[in-house]
C-alpha cells in the first residue's frame, strides 16, 4: 500500500494535481481519486482545467504581488526624494533670506558712504581715500547684487525640475491599478502644485 506523499506525487505526475491541493485529502481520499481518474476521462479533462486555471492564477498572483512591491518601492523611492528635495529647497530659502539681509544692509552702507561722500565732496586727499573705499564696497554690492539673481534664477530652474520630475514620476505610477495609490498619488500631486 502507497503512502499519502507517494499518492500525492503520483496525483502530481499523473493527473497535474499540485501537492498543495492534495494535501487537504487524506490517504484514503488520494486512493479513491486515483482510481476515479484511472476510469473517468471527463474527470481528468476536470482535474486537469483546474489544475491549469490554478497554475495560472498562482503565476498572476505572484505576477501582481511583485507589481505591487515594485509599486511600494518605488514609491518610498520617490517620498525619500521627495523629502531630501524639501529640505534642499528649504535650506536654498535660508541661503537666499541670508543674500537678501546681506543685500539690504549693503544698500544701506552704500547709502550711508553716498551721503557721507557728498558732505565730504570739500576735503581733498580725506576724500580720495573715501572715495576709494566707497567705490569698493560698490562693487562689492554690485557682485552680491549679481550672485543673488544667479541664485534665484538657479533656485526657480530647481523648483521648476522638481516639479517635472513629481509630475512625470506621478504619472508613470499612476497607470498603476491600485486606486489607493492613484488617490493617493493625485492628492500629493496636486498638494506639490499648490
Amino acid at each position: 500500500m502507497a503512502s499519502k506523499s507517494e499518492l500525492q506525487t503520483t496525483l502530481k505526475e499523473k493527473y497535474g494535481v499540485n501537492k498543495n491541493i492534495s494535501q487537504e485529502l487524506n490517504q484514503e481520499e488520494c486512493e479513491r481519486l486515483l482510481v476515479l481518474l484511472s476510469r473517468d476521462q471527463g474527470l481528468i479533462k476536470l482535474v486537469t482545467s483546474f489544475s491549469q486555471k490554478n497554475s495560472s492564477l498562482g503565476r498572476n498572483n505572484a505576477n501582481f504581488g511583485r507589481m505591487r512591491s515594485d509599486a511600494e518601492r518605488k514609491l518610498e523611492s520617490l517620498k525619500a526624494q521627495y523629502h531630501e528635495l524639501e529640505a534642499s529647497i528649504q535650506t536654498l530659502e535660508t541661503s537666499k533670506l541670508a543674500l537678501e539681509d546681506k543685500k539690504r544692509r549693503l544698500e544701506q552702507e552704500r547709502e550711508a558712504l553716498e551721503t557721507d561722500t557728498k558732505k565730504l565732496s570739500s576735503e581733498n586727499i580725506a576724500l580720495a581715500f573715501k572715495v576709494e573705499a566707497l567705490t569698493s564696497q560698490n562693487d562689492e554690492l554690485f557682485d552680491a547684487n549679481e550672485q543673488l539673481k544667479k541664485d534665484n534664477k538657479d533656485l526657480k530652474n530647481i523648483v521648476d525640475a522638481i516639479r517635472f520630475r513629481l509630475a512625470r514620476d506621478t504619472k508613470a505610477l499612476l497607470q498603476y491599478e491600485d486606486n489607493e495609490l492613484r488617490k493617493a498619488l493625485i492628492r500629493l500631486f496636486r498638494w506639490t502644485l499648490g
